[in-house]
């Protein structure tokens, strides 16, 4: 492609050199550049791109995009100076790729909770429908059919633009994708046409990356703010930032609640581990019926919601759309339930902020205390949580506290310490309880220690939580990865 033709893209402040040249590549990370790359010098918050500039030129790239003048040399490459090369990045990647997300019907989803679930299940169910769907989440990705490895919750902008553009080659019509923070404020997402974007929920979370919370929410709101006029948003109006997230929003706003007016509501009748009867009432659609799906708990009423909506927004029938949903499963890692011949339950679940995991205890707790009556003795809830390394140290103390308040028995242990102390951690943990509450709770490091302890604590009846990991299948121990599941523990234990 033609340089000329690649930066029409960008909004660019000068250039310094020949733009009727052909670029064959496009690169931001400096290892990978060949002859005829076009470089992109980013400003990241481990290692400033700029300083390889001179590396990259000398393995033959012919063109260089960058925000700092101090770089620009007189060597015969081309250089476009631009405000901000994360979006310059992610417009070149877009019409690189051949513009793909104009061809899809592309909805993102975003939120601190609920993404996996709601953008899963929403690629599940189109799939269901009859239609070749993508989906790009922290679990996997999907082609079509084809599982695609992730990585991150969202893609760099590169990978991101050509894991859409594989599924306009394959025939994709839609496509349901994760727009973490992180995404949004280094601009992976920019260039990208959604006809729709979903909110699910706001509550502490990356404040070591994004400072401070409202500089979290307003990251987020940004993907409300950019879309166009003929798309919609459907925001969950039981959160108190629902609204804010749409209040500059120009698309069709549309809400859901579960216990407020809204256009699309729901209302738990009968619950249990393996499923929960719903009453649906819908203003678009107009449906008022009763439906019962293979998932658990008010949070997954929310994502429930959040997908029926968006079907509906997207033309699809309003019963079929529920006839589908009562025979999807979990999604992995989510609230995901295993039985032991003992008579005891364990729920393997990703939850990692406080938030998460109160909801998920308050619903085991109302799970367990509807049950009650079933049982001579009284059913423990125990819980075994950790907080990642190199992350928020703030809500450390916060989820402690909430996971003892709903356990019967906390257990305190290690996920993901990264380039921490598994120790430093725990302490940061336990600063959230009192004296009286540590002598009441156990700290054992190594979690596979905390979770067969968890399961030998284990009477009939009895829930246990295991907290924090949900699908991963490794541990970050000094920067080094190892297997490690959750699920593999807890079934050896049975």
């Amino acid at each position: 492609m033609k340089l000329q033709e690649l930066i029409k893209e960008i909004d660019v402040l000068r250039v310094v050199g020949d733009t009727n040249r052909e670029v064959a590549d496009i690169q931001f990370d400096s290892r990978r550049v060949g002859e005829g790359c076009l470089f992109v010098a980013q400003v990241g918050t481990a290692a400033d791109g700029h300083a390889y500039i001179e590396q990259c030129v000398a393995k033959g790239a012919v063109a260089v995009v960058l925000e700092k003048e101090e770089y620009i040399k007189d060597d015969g490459v081309c250089y476009i100076l631009v405000k901000n090369s994360d979006e310059a990045l992610g417009r070149m990647a877009h019409y690189w790729y051949g513009e793909p997300s104009k061809q899809l019907k592309l909805v993102g989803v975003t939120g601190t909770n609920g993404k996996t679930t709601t953008a899963t299940l929403l690629y599940k169910l189109f799939k269901a429908l009859g239609y070749k769907a993508g989906l790009l989440s922290t679990v996997v990705n999907y082609v079509d059919d084809e599982a695609v490895a992730a990585t991150h919750t969202t893609p760099n902008a590169l990978e991101l633009n050509a894991l859409l553009a594989k599924m306009v080659a394959a025939g994709c019509t839609h496509a349901f994708m994760e727009v973490s923070s992180h995404a949004i404020a280094q601009e992976r997402i920019a260039g990208l046409e959604y006809v729709g974007a979903l909110f699910s929920n706001l509550t502490r979370d990356h404040l070591d990356y994004h400072k401070t919370f409202d500089n979290y929410r307003d990251t987020k709101k940004l993907l409300f703010d950019r879309l166009g006029k003929n798309t919609f948003a459907i925001t969950n109006i039981d959160d108190k930032n629902g609204l804010v997230m749409t209040q500059n929003c120009r698309g069709r706003v549309l809400t859901y609640s579960t216990h407020s007016m809204a256009d699309f509501r729901g209302k738990i009748l009968e619950e249990g581990f393996d499923g929960m009867l719903l009453r649906v009432q819908s203003t678009l659609g107009a449906v008022n019926t009763e439906v019962f799906v293979p998932l658990v708990g008010r949070f997954n009423v929310s994502n429930l919601l959040l997908i029926y909506g968006a079907a509906v927004a997207l033309g699809e029938d309003a019963m079929e759309v529920l006839r589908i949903l009562s025979g999807l499963q979990p999604v992995n890692g989510r609230f995901e339930t295993i039985h032991s011949p003992k008579g005891w339950t364990a729920v393997i679940d990703y939850a990692h902020t406080p938030d998460a995991v109160e909801n998920v205890l308050k619903t085991i707790n109302e799970i367990v205390a509807a049950n009650a009556g079933k049982r001579t003795e009284p059913a423990q809830v125990i819980t075994v949580v950790g907080c990642g390394g190199n992350r928020d140290k703030g809500k450390r103390p916060i989820m402690a506290k909430s996971a003892y308040q709903l356990s019967t028995q906390l257990i305190l242990t290690s996920d993901n310490p990264r380039d921490e102390e598994p120790a430093d951690i725990l302490k940061d943990m336990a600063a959230g309880l009192t004296n009286e509450e540590l002598r009441h709770t156990l700290i054992i490091e190594d979690r596979e220690s905390a979770i067969k302890t968890a399961c030998t604590l284990a009477r009939k009846g009895d829930v246990i939580l295991v907290a924090g990991k949900g699908h991963e299948d490794y541990q970050i121990v000094k920067g080094v990865k190892h297997h490690f599941d959750d699920h593999e523990v807890v079934k050896g234990c049975l």
